[in-house]
């Protein structure tokens, strides 16, 4: 038998990369859209050229509170250790 936490580390892992590449997406639309302008044109936030702020201010912001909230909601906690083969079918009756 398969050890059951494998399943929910594999969500996990696809949590986290799913992130990141949202969060590259968002950084790389508001930095090279907003950003590949000449400087004339730029506007301003706060003293920032608004691609900064939107890339690398609001979206520091906005990743690690979904990071927290991704943790929080999609993460289990899940001991480590080594498994027996009861201890495993009552993990599965408990995540469920």
């Amino acid at each position: 038998m398969e050890d059951p936490r494998y399943k929910q580390c594999n969500k996990e892992a696809m949590y986290g990369v799913i992130l990141g590449i949202v969060n590259l997406i968002w950084w790389y639309v508001f930095g090279y859209g907003m950003g590949s302008k000449p400087v004339e044109e730029y506007t301003y936030i706060l003293g920032f050229p608004a691609w900064f702020f939107m890339s690398c201010i609001v979206g520091a912001v906005i990743f690690t509170a979904l990071t927290f909230i991704m943790v929080d909601k999609g993460f289990k906690d899940m001991p480590l250790d080594k498994f027996t083969q009861e201890e495993a079918e009552e993990y599965i009756r408990l995540v469920k």
